[in-house]
């Protein structure tokens, strides 16, 4: 298997530190607010990857955080009149939910940035005694002159660094892309002790302590959005490993922005959609299936048309997974060794595609092949009832990792919806057209739609 390392600018064959396992870091948000698309494709991105990798037999153990003190969060509470303690307690489930209807799968560990300021500050003591740091009057700094390698995630040399995000003017500071370490307290603000005085944690020193305590100081992958590599990342790396004096992380992965109208999705600019409004709109089911169907390191250029593309494809593979699970595989002759080779084809595509730097879109048309032709074989009546099972085998399986496969909406049917149901298939049998009619009909006020075929009857929801 080989993925996209951001450090080496290239694909490189994938070696975990230890044979069968693999510990992964990825960026979580800052809760200060509802968590729009860019936050959901990185999300799934990291999902798909994750759950990938267990599917091929390696124990993952994956942490990613909530950051919940920065200046952004300290902000919105004061606007709102609570504390940032409250405001953190009302945002993060909010996330977990909209996580949730993603297919996402919870973190192994989900630590809060202020559960870990005692190893924050044992970092930056690490770092004042090496001769990294310096104090002025707003807080502790790392030199970034200290460390000869900084800039070698972002291919940028010191001199020709550019000032990213968060990175604030300050004339006192040795260099302009020094990076706080430390913020000294000011008035009305969360604040804990430290040897420097009374303060809070700088934004890059917060993934440093929750990554290493869970995962060591080197572990195998650490993602997050392309807009992280500098200077978050990059920072990360520079206290990391000046701290530590060892590799931080062995592979870096990045995930492509949403874009709007050619511009990054994003709460600055004011262009981005929340998840829970597109979710009103859209089946989150819908929102997964085209993240994937675009390669998890390219740029989405949002607009509503796509999602409405997306929707009508993913309800062809759900027509197909409704009609496979209903249909009544009476075949005694049906070509089963043709149906294996169908099967093992589309196995190797989706394991070669995903085996190169998972490869969903290759992946997912590999699926619409097998459908296409397995269509073709229920409609002859066709099918084994062992190559029926061969298949709902083969795509449960790589549904684990996809997650669009099999309608997750269709769950929440109710128990009378079911009971109606039963009774018009019980009505057809019975060749009692004008209750059988009757009942669809209703059905169908009810958002179910029926579909008729010599297999037997479908439904779905519309």
């Amino acid at each position: 298997m080989k993925i996209y390392n951001t450090m080496s600018g290239k694909k490189e064959v994938f070696q975990p530190i230890n044979d069968d396992k693999v510990g992964m870091y990825v960026c979580g948000p800052t809760v200060y607010d509802f968590g729009h698309l860019g936050h959901g494709r990185q999300a799934v991105s990291f999902d798909v990857i994750r759950k990938y990798l267990i599917s091929k037999g390696y124990k993952v153990t994956f942490v990613t955080n909530f950051t919940d003190i920065d200046d952004k969060m300290i902000s919105r509470a004061e606007m709102m009149k609570i504390t940032v303690p409250q405001l953190a307690d009302k945002i993060i489930p909010e996330y977990k939910k909209d996580y949730a209807a993603l297919g996402i799968m919870d973190g192994d560990v989900q630590p809060r940035a202020t559960e870990h300021i005692r190893k924050m500050i044992e970092i930056i003591g690490g770092l004042e005694a090496k001769g990294f740091t310096y104090v002025i009057k707003d807080g502790v700094y790392f030199d970034v002159s200290k460390f000869k390698d900084y800039g070698k995630l972002s291919k940028q040399k010191l001199d020709e660094l550019r000032s990213g995000a968060r990175v604030e003017l300050n004339t006192e500071k040795r260099n302009p892309q020094d990076f706080v370490l430390w913020k000294f307290a000011k008035p009305g603000e969360p604040l804990w002790e430290s040897p420097w005085g009374e303060g809070r944690p700088g934004w890059h020193i917060e993934c440093s302590a929750m990554s290493s305590t869970y995962l060591g100081e080197t572990f195998d992958i650490h993602g997050g959005g392309a807009d992280l590599t500098f200077p978050h990342h990059e920072c990360e790396i520079a206290q990391s490993e000046g701290y530590s004096g060892k590799v931080f992380a062995r592979y870096w992965l990045h995930n492509g922005f949403i874009q709007v109208n050619n511009e990054k999705m994003s709460k600055s600019l004011g262009n981005f959609f929340t998840l829970r409004d597109i979710f009103a709109k859209f089946d989150p089911q819908v929102v997964r299936f085209l993240f994937l169907q675009t390669h998890y390191r390219s740029p989405i250029e949002f607009t509503d048309n796509l999602l409405t593309q997306s929707k009508n494809a993913l309800m062809r593979i759900h027509d197909f997974m409704r009609r496979l699970q209903n249909y009544d595989a009476k075949a005694v002759n049906g070509d089963e060794k043709a149906v294996d080779a169908l099967v093992a084809k589309a196995e190797k595509t989706f394991k070669e595609s995903m085996d190169d730097d998972f490869e969903t879109p290759k992946a997912i048309s590999a699926v619409f092949d097998l459908i296409k032709d397995i269509n073709f074989r229920m409609d002859k009546g066709d099918l084994t009832r062992d190559s029926k099972e061969l298949l709902m085998t083969f795509l449960t399986r790589i549904d684990f990792v996809l997650g669009i496969l099999v309608p997750t909406g269709e769950a929440n049917v109710d128990d009378e919806i079911m009971e109606m149901i039963a009774q018009r298939e019980e009505a057809r049998r019975n060749r009692d057209w004008k209750t059988s009619d009757s009942i669809r009909d209703e059905l169908l006020e009810k958002g179910i739609q029926l579909e008729d075929s010599p297999q037997g009857t479908t439904w779905k929801k519309v």
